[in-house]
């Protein structure tokens, strides 16, 4: 198999920083998303998390599911690139995704869902059980999940934290803040950079602040009943995740029935990002059982 310098295998894009950005008009939004890999069987597709778009995928996460697997990732209603307002509630957010991926014309798709994606995720699974595959949550908790309302105040705390210092914001709300931490933060931020062509419109503030306002409303929620979710699920954090608290994956770990857990050691909300070269293999060899 030939690879040329566009990260393409034989015709098939396979680094996620050449995949074009492409759209689709469904419900009357106009949806932005990329995709790559190898075309047939069924497709990952990628849930993205709070104030992010399409720039905000991890290559050294994204790239080896697409070595093997088509992969999909895209800007919810109102995010990005993508037209319309950003819905007030996760649920809404879930019949936006499960409208996009209609329009694709899937009947079956995998999730792979970070942070409100995770959310946002199990949303849709709950709803449109069918449409799931295999779930694969990271960085995320339940609806009515133990402190999980309290996503907002640590964002906002950080971001002012990130702005004194004048730092990604990601660097201190994804990271721990000791030598191991700060080391991986920067090389994440570094490799969010490695596009640096056609990149995606920056998700606006008021956007941001609907989906804080979404989360919180979720953690204040009656806890939804997750022995409903049959899909295999991978369910994967850092050990001391202080946006999403780590118990909370223990919880969706418990609550799942026959999921998976893996935690990291010494990383917080971007444990995957931490140890990417660990969980992307993890990753695809869920994909693949």
């Amino acid at each position: 198999m030939s690879t040329n310098t566009d990260g393409a295998q034989d015709g098939v894009i396979t680094s996620y920083k050449n995949a074009p950005t492409r759209t689709i008009d469904a419900g009357g939004v106009t949806y932005a998303y990329r995709e790559l890999g190898p075309r047939g069987g069924i497709p990952v597709v990628f849930f993205v998390h709070l104030a992010a778009n399409l720039d905000n995928w991890d290559p050294r996460i994204i790239d080896p599911v697409a070595a093997e697997h088509h992969v999909i990732a895209f800007d919810n209603r109102g995010v990005g690139a993508s037209s319309g307002t950003v819905p007030d509630s996760i649920e809404a957010m879930a019949d936006d995704a499960a409208t996009f991926i209609d329009a694709l014309g899937f009947e079956t798709v995998d999730i792979f869902s970070f942070s409100l994606g995770g959310m946002v995720a199990q949303a849709l699974v709950v709803k449109h059980p069918g449409l799931v595959r295999k779930l694969v949550l990271t960085g995320t908790g339940p609806a009515g999940g133990k402190d999980m309302d309290k996503v907002a105040r640590t964002t906002y705390y950080d971001i002012l934290r990130a702005t004194l210092t004048r730092a990604d914001p990601k660097e201190f709300l994804f990271f721990n803040r000791n030598t191991t931490g700060k080391l991986a933060a920067k090389a994440f931020v570094g490799r969010l950079k490695e596009r640096t062509a056609d990149r995606d419109a920056p998700v606006s503030v008021k956007a941001f602040q609907t989906q804080l306002k979404a989360i919180k409303k979720w953690g204040r929620s009656t806890p939804a009943d997750l022995s409903r979710i049959t899909a295999p699920t991978l369910v994967a954090n850092g050990d001391n995740d202080r946006m999403v608290p780590s118990v909370l994956s223990e919880d969706l770990h418990r609550r799942i029935h026959g999921s998976e857990l893996v935690i990291y050691p010494d990383s917080g909300h971007g444990g995957i990002f931490q140890f990417h070269d660990t969980f992307s293999r993890v990753a695809v060899d869920f994909l693949k059982a």
